[in-house]
């Protein structure tokens, strides 16, 4: 079914494919106790989110503007595209689903790179639809033919877990071909914030529709808060096919105050930058490091080193959770580590016994 169609239908889960589709692992540790490197995530938010956190819920006796004119605006203004592109959604994820339900039918294939986000293999089998499996640096360079066969295809920018980011030439090439082919471009764009690069909205292509997340930035993923950029009638679709009151007030008002929170996305974008260039040069005396434009670094063990397993669990002895990468599909020896703050990030070193850091032996302040 190609694009002429797509914004009649909205559909939800497969009642048969999710009996039978499993949930995928993720980062994230549940123990307060232990520093978590496993999850991609600011360690700050912005100052006085707290207030406007107080203020919200004091008005969530009512039900929220199902229009969110303020957030909408917001959102508009930190990607740069007009508000009425913007489709409010419950996270990055909700944004990732309701692209899917607007585009796939039962049977029909979509482009999924790897190795990368687990959720978008997962999400289209649970519509009924059958993922075709692509070396994320090499999903750029298909040709119409392939793209032809298929009706969606997916690009995580930068890709998770190796952190490099496409450029947006090439990325604006792979669109014009999508689009030639009628094949509905998804740019998961939720660890973009972190970076200096340009949003793909700048491509304002009919075809391609990008997914946001505030919460990583913004060091707020229990709030659930992002959205969809769109135009033409895939913008139409998603905005029908949301579910109404897409967000709740709290993750309304605090994303629209975080997203114009300038000097706070700046100084996060440096420190990033430095801090992983610190950390790669400390974890490459035990690691062969990815390149990295993201939050994160993906770690090799080299031949005869630690298997993954046990250094997970040594670091996690040591208070400090890591991510397990060979939960990625294609990755067999490595570890993904996220970049926080220079004391977090030394406690990170000492824990995996690399570095000259300012921690005890135990890894510990």
């Amino acid at each position: 079914m190609r694009a002429s169609t797509r914004a009649s239908r909205v559909t939800t889960v497969d009642p048969d494919c999710v009996r039978t589709v499993e949930r995928v692992p993720h980062g994230g540790e549940p123990d307060r106790d232990v520093l978590d490197f496993s999850a991609n995530t600011n360690p700050h938010t912005p100052p006085g989110v707290e207030a406007v956190y107080e203020n919200a819920l004091a008005e969530s006796t009512r039900y929220p503007d199902d229009a969110y004119p303020e957030f909408r605006a917001a959102a508009a203004e930190f990607v740069g595209c007009d508000p009425a592109s913007v489709i409010p959604t419950a996270g990055g994820l909700a944004a990732i689903r309701l692209a899917m339900a607007i585009t796939l039918g039962p049977g029909e294939e979509a482009l999924v790179p790897y190795p990368s986000f687990g959720e978008y293999a997962r999400e289209l089998r649970l519509q009924g639809g059958k993922p075709r499996l692509v070396r994320y640096d090499e999903l750029c360079d298909l040709e119409p033919a392939v793209l032809e066969s298929v009706s969606f295809a997916v690009v995580c920018r930068p890709n998770n877990p190796t952190g490099d980011a496409v450029g947006l030439d090439e990325l604006a090439a792979f669109a014009t071909r999508c689009r030639e082919a009628e094949t509905t471009l998804l740019v998961d764009e939720a660890f973009l914030g972190f970076t200096e690069f340009p949003s793909a909205v700048e491509l304002e292509t009919e075809n391609v529709i990008v997914a946001r997340s505030l919460t990583k930035l913004f060091g707020l993923p229990g709030l659930r808060a992002g959205f969809a950029v769109a135009t033409g009638e895939d913008r139409d679709a998603l905005e029908t096919g949301r579910r109404a009151w897409s967000l709740g007030t709290p993750a309304a008002r605090v994303g629209s105050y975080c997203l114009r929170q300038d000097e706070f996305v700046a100084e996060t974008r440096t420190r990033v930058r430095q801090e992983r260039e610190r950390l790669r040069d400390a974890l490459e005396e035990r690691f062969s490091v990815h390149p990295s434009d993201a939050p994160y670094l993906l770690c090799t063990l080299e031949e005869g080193n630690q298997d993954v397993s046990s250094l997970v669990a040594s670091a996690r002895e040591k208070g400090v959770a890591v991510r397990d990468a060979t939960t990625f599909r294609g990755l067999d020896a490595h570890i993904r580590v996220a970049v926080k703050d220079r004391d977090a990030n030394d406690r990170l070193l000492a824990s995996l016994g690399v570095g000259e850091t300012n921690t005890d032996g135990d890894g510990r302040d």
